[in-house]
């Protein structure tokens, strides 16, 4: 696993971008990878540990697949 920062997250849609330096340029993710029940929100700045995958989706080379908060 790698440890990221949560960029940015959008609550209502339930996605967000974030940064790790095995991701450059961002990684893309969906509330579904969020390993925590019930868990839709994260927050910006928040430390989170992901698995990550390429390609990605809307333009980020990395998707996660699986974040722990």
């Amino acid at each position: 696993m790698t440890t990221a920062i949560v960029r940015e997250w959008n609550d209502e849609e339930g996605w967000g971008v974030l940064d790790s330096s095995e991701t450059p340029g961002g990684c893309w993710a969906h509330f579904s990878a969020v390993e925590a029940n019930g868990f839709r929100a994260l927050e910006n700045g928040q430390r989170v540990e992901l698995v990550w995958e390429a390609p990605g989706q809307d333009g980020y080379d990395f998707r996660a697949v699986r974040i722990v908060p």
